[in-house]
């Protein structure tokens, strides 16, 4: 299985451009969106090459291979301008050898996914920050953002292939750091 994980486009058509190109050659079969699609929110500043609108279109070229979470930016509305589900609070993903849950990881309601069970992996967004870290047998994941980068990381996405979780810069797909799975 290999897939491409990404979040917090925020609505920013450059970095989404750049985005759909890494995920087209990446050869990945499906591509995870972590949530915060199409809007910046009342937060954050206006990313570059705002245009939630070509956002929308460049993802729906590969509706057919998109799984997303809903995020604290995303909203129904913005279900009748993209041709995939983006409501679900969580996502559950079997690579073969374990359980990997996807959430935005903005709500901390433990009714919105399961428990995490040790030897599980739990993949979010939301801070925009670059994550890796194990608590009680769980691994925490979190690809960073892909357009609004915070805590000094850069715009980032991450592949995952045969146990191993790579994170690669938008900006121009190389590497900056990878996390093997044991076995």
């Amino acid at each position: 299985m290999k897939l491409f994980i990404a979040s917090d486009l925020h609505g920013s058509a450059y970095f989404c451009k750049l985005l759909v190109e890494h995920f087209r050659e990446s050869g990945a079969t499906h591509m995870l969106l972590l949530g915060d699609i199409l809007y910046h929110g009342p937060r954050n500043a206006l990313p570059r090459d705002y245009a939630p609108a070509e956002v929308a279109s460049l993802l729906n070229e590969e509706a057919s291979k998109i799984i997303a979470v809903r995020g604290n930016c995303d909203a129904e509305v913005d279900t009748l301008m993209l041709h995939f589900p983006i409501m679900a609070s969580y996502a559950v993903i079997y690579d073969g050898k374990r359980v990997m849950y996807a959430v935005h990881g903005h709500a901390n309601d433990p009714s919105l996914v399961p428990e995490p069970q040790p030897g599980t992996v739990l993949l979010f967004g939301h801070t925009h920050v670059p994550e890796c870290t194990e608590r009680e047998g769980v691994l925490y994941i979190n690809p960073g953002s892909v357009s609004i980068p915070k805590s000094d990381s850069e715009n980032s996405y991450i592949i995952y292939e045969d146990g191993t979780f790579t994170w690669r810069r938008v900006c121009d797909g190389s590497v900056s750091r990878e996390h093997k799975l044991a076995d």
